[in-house]
């Protein structure tokens, strides 16, 4: 019944998953008292939901302008699910943003297969990276996915693995320039930025340790089932779903090696996750798995949803 809903894209899909962001970001926000704060706060709150709904758009553009996923509604469908996994993500912004650049990066690195415009299109992705890992530095780490995409698609030409650094560079000169102007202890701000902490022991509450607990098992299953079946894929994409497979591997080591550990660092799992769940529905042959999957799927964001209110 739900499968059959969201197997095609139609605005009305796209309104239920809207409606969905936003009924229940406003149901964090009133939960937390944000709208009587003050005008800052406030405003940061419009920037969240913003920057949600455009990582939505993004997502829904790679998949469907690489042939990630076959034409349905999917893709969004499971990135909002995992968004309600962990309702304090709708109240980080630095997280919510940096995801969102590195969102407009994977665009461009899912994109390279093409092999149209490569110099620009690796500029742009380092450029993005680079830029998110100034809201969170371990974002830098999704460079490691610039270099395997050179690898998979460009590696005979040198001057595309020096690429990066000139986006480094460009990226340095505009974040010292606009330090300068903004905040003058910027040294410090950098020399700060590089902090490994692999303690796990940052839970508020036992919600949140289940939360975690049930997001895992869900990820689980969708990673290992595009692991055992990738082979079966078109080889033309099959660069592309390692890409992914790596992009939620790196997701999960920023987890793992940030400071100030919380739940909210797995935004970054979100977009490779919801790929990975959308090809597990798409292909699976039995109608009855593909609602259990989905519906055990909503459930279990639902009671981590509510618990954690």
């Amino acid at each position: 019944m739900i499968t059959s809903v969201f197997r095609k894209s139609s605005p009305f899909n796209y309104t239920i998953v809207v409606f969905l962001t936003l009924a229940f970001f406003l149901l964090v926000q009133f939960k937390q008292g944000i709208w009587h704060n003050s005008s800052l706060t406030i405003g940061t709150s419009i920037g969240i939901i913003v920057l949600v709904f455009a990582s939505l758009f993004i997502t829904n553009f790679i998949v469907k302008k690489n042939g990630l996923t076959k034409s349905s509604s999917f893709s969004i469908l499971f990135f909002t699910l995992f968004l309600l996994f962990f309702p304090t993500v709708l109240t980080n912004f630095k997280f919510v943003i940096s995801n969102f650049f590195v969102l407009l990066a994977m665009r461009r690195l899912i994109s390279l297969q093409t092999l149209k415009a490569p110099k620009e299109k690796i500029f742009d992705a380092s450029l993005w990276i680079f830029v998110a890992s100034l809201f969170h530095f371990w974002a830098i780490l999704y460079i490691v996915l610039v270099y395997i995409s050179i690898f998979f698609h460009v590696s005979r030409d040198y001057r595309n693995w020096l690429i990066p650094f000139v986006s480094l560079f460009v990226t340095a000169v505009i974040y010292s320039f606009t330090a300068l102007v903004v905040e003058r202890q910027f040294i410090d701000n950098l020399t700060n930025l590089p902090v490994v902490n692999f303690r796990m022991d940052y839970f508020k509450n036992t919600n949140e340790n289940l939360a975690l607990s049930m997001y895992a098992v869900v990820a689980v299953f969708f990673v290992f089932s595009k692991i055992i079946s990738l082979t079966n894929r078109p080889l033309v994409l099959q660069a592309s779903y390692k890409k992914i497979i790596i992009a939620f591997v790196i997701g999960v080591v920023i987890f793992l090696i940030s400071p100030n550990k919380s739940n909210d660092l797995l935004i970054f799992t979100f977009f490779p996750l919801a790929v990975m769940a959308t090809n597990n529905i798409e292909y699976s042959k039995n109608k009855i798995n593909q609602e259990l999957v989905l519906g055990i799927t909503i459930i279990l964001v639902f009671v981590s949803f509510f618990l954690q209110l």
